[in-house]
């Protein structure tokens, strides 16, 4: 008998837009395939591996639930970071294609980031010996994968951290004291988001002074030299960092000296902005303070992009369409056509190209260290624009959680 069910999951760190993708696919699942059921991953692939799924098929034809999950930060489906064996005669993958068999499973969506296409582009081959199409859809903040554009839920982030910086930099500026507040943004490997920091000079709004990207080899004294320059002219130095910022010969500047590692190989960092502060005070005796924004940067749902969103929402639909098609083992991707107005189409890539390589900033769009080049701030500016409007009650957002909505 011929699997046309559908299965949808989510994988790696939430983000603003990551579930504005899935009631994308939802959607576009509930008009293309009618007659079938839509299961969802519950934590991703592990759910699949512990037969952990749910039937989503009466969410996908509710508009109104569907609207709300559009708007609602983190991962419905929950998440995980699982990496899948590199011999495709695992055990594992037999488990899962006897899970697809089980549940009639003609096709399989994968919303994540670069080791998200890790696990998409070694399902592939093996689903499609028996006729399953794997697609991976695109997703994270840090806006590093190669073959797109950007990635849904960057501009969402990149919309948080300019706020931020912004208002961290009114705040700063209040005292007449000597001081440096150091403010570090996720991006481990590329710059991207950390450069969102220099949007407000657009708009002629203050920010952070200076703003460190990985992509630019970290050096102390110059560092030193950068920020006593800027007290030179003002008594507050505002500074914003990625968490990936790192020496010259690749050394993370906030390396976790213990040298912990994640499931895909990562190394995980202790904090770049508590080492530059400590390095701040103990050379220049001035009062410092160090911010980590952490989670807020890929969950602030009351700063959403309506741009970020509705492409979040276009791709999860035009993931159904490719499924359609049979194209098994891509990743959807944006193409970027103008800036002038701003317009993106939809691509494919094959998913073994974006799984596990990092897109970083491209060295023409670098500026020195401690700046962003226009070039780089016009990339991203786009990416921001528009407001959402949030369903609230009692002056507080209301979320769309699973298991409310799913008895």
């Amino acid at each position: 008998m011929k699997q046309n069910n559908l299965l949808v999951g989510q994988s790696g760190g939430p983000t603003c837009a990551i579930n504005a993708t899935l009631a994308g696919i939802l959607q576009g699942a509930a008009r293309e395939f009618p007659q079938s059921r839509i299961y969802g991953m519950l934590h991703g692939i592990v759910g699949v591996l512990e037969d952990r799924l749910t039937d989503l098929t009466e969410l996908s034809r509710n508009p109104k639930t569907l609207d709300l999950l559009r708007v609602t930060p983190a991962a419905a489906l929950g998440s995980c970071r699982h990496r899948l064996n590199s011999d495709p005669a695992h055990p594992d993958y037999d488990l899962l294609l006897e899970r697809f068999r089980q549940y009639g499973i003609g096709t399989v969506f994968y919303i994540g980031g670069n080791d998200s296409m890790d696990t998409v582009a070694k399902l592939a081959p093996r689903a499609a010996r028996e006729g399953i199409c794997v697609l991976g859809v695109p997703k994270t903040i840090d806006n590093d994968l190669t073959g797109t554009d950007h990635t849904p839920g960057f501009g969402s982030a990149a919309k948080y951290v300019a706020t931020s910086l912004s208002e961290i930099a009114c705040d700063c500026a209040v005292y007449q004291t000597r001081a440096v507040t150091v403010t570090e943004v996720m991006g481990r490997d590329a710059g991207w988001l950390t450069a969102a920091a220099g949007l407000p000079r657009l708009i002629g709004e203050p920010t952070a002074d200076l703003i460190y990207l990985p992509e630019t080899p970290f050096r102390f004294e110059s560092f030193l030299e950068e920020v006593e320059n800027v007290f030179s002219q003002k008594p507050s130095v505002t500074v914003a960092v990625s968490e990936g910022i790192r020496f010259a010969d690749g050394t993370y500047v906030g390396a976790d000296n213990r040298q912990r590692m994640d499931a895909f190989g990562h190394v995980q960092l202790a904090g770049a902005a508590n080492v530059l502060t400590d390095f701040l005070s103990c050379r220049l005796g001035c009062k410092t303070r160090g911010i980590e924004l952490n989670l807020p940067q890929r969950c602030a749902a009351h700063l959403l992009s309506e741009t970020d969103i509705s492409e979040a929402v276009r791709i999860g639909q035009a993931a159904v369409a490719v499924a359609r098609a049979g194209q098994s083992g891509q990743m959807l991707s944006f193409r970027r056509v103008s800036d002038i107005p701003y317009t993106v189409e939809i691509d494919t890539v094959p998913a073994e190209q974006v799984a596990n390589r990092v897109r970083a900033v491209p060295e023409e769009w670098l500026a020195p260290a401690g700046e962003v080049s226009p070039q780089l701030l016009m990339q991203i500016a786009p990416l921001i624009r528009g407001e959402v409007s949030l369903p609230r009650k009692d002056g507080l957002p209301v979320h769309f959680l699973l298991e409310r909505e799913i008895k």
